[in-house]
């Protein structure tokens, strides 16, 4: 099987299992309809504690979370690693497949194909795959997300910083494939929190509350 044939593959295993929407399943499954018509209509576990179920909405992180992490560990232990150059970087084809499987996981939450490409905003997804990529990487943007949202109080705020923090963080302590792949999933997770940042702009985003709304 050929380099690029293989790659293909693994994307496209990524992309059909990030497309799987576990908070929306797991709202139905828990009694509280469609996930799509509270709060902010999105599938992520911060829509999923707007309902007041913050183990449902901790559950959502951890299997949003496993998504592309395991879609990225599948990868890089079951292709076999023999050099390879791609965009002039010497690595090794694991390498390749585990990030095309890891971020094409990610775009499948952003952009499911069940859901007609409309999901959640990927940062717990991102946050799965960074942690089982480069995990003191990922323990570093935990710590700059939760020391934000603990501060302001907006998870999209806190968000928002730890992925402008990925690069340069990225850029002193991994290889420089990781620091270009990480580089596009910001660019999707900003892209993606447009109407967060519109609201902040505005002081109209929602804080994070563990209140649980009336039906």
């Amino acid at each position: 099987m050929s380099d690029n044939l293989l790659f293909t593959l693994w994307g496209i295993g990524g992309y059909l299992l990030g497309s799987i929407p576990f908070g929306l399943v797991l709202c139905y499954l828990a009694g509280y309809g469609d996930i799509r018509k509270i709060g902010s209509g999105n599938i992520g576990a911060t829509n999923v504690l707007r309902t007041g179920n913050k183990w449902l909405a901790l559950l959502t992180v951890i299997l949003d979370a496993s998504k592309a992490g395991l879609a990225a560990w599948l990868a890089f232990k079951l292709v076999k690693p023999h050099p390879i150059m791609i965009l002039g970087i010497a690595t090794y084809t694991n390498v390749v497949a585990e990030l095309l499987a890891g971020a094409l996981a990610i775009i499948g939450h952003n952009f499911p194909i069940w859901l007609k490409f409309k999901g959640g905003k990927g940062v717990a997804s991102a946050f799965g795959f960074i942690l089982v990529t480069k995990p003191l990487i990922a323990l570093s943007l935990l710590l700059i997300w939760i020391v934000t949202a603990s501060i302001f109080k907006y998870s999209s705020l806190a968000a928002i910083v730890a992925a402008l923090s990925l690069p340069l963080v990225t850029f002193f302590y991994a290889e420089p494939i990781y620091t270009i792949v990480y580089s596009v999933l910001v660019v999707l997770v900003l892209v993606r929190h447009h109407a967060n940042i519109k609201r902040l702009v505005k002081g109209e985003e929602s804080k994070i509350h563990f209140k649980k709304q009336e039906k």
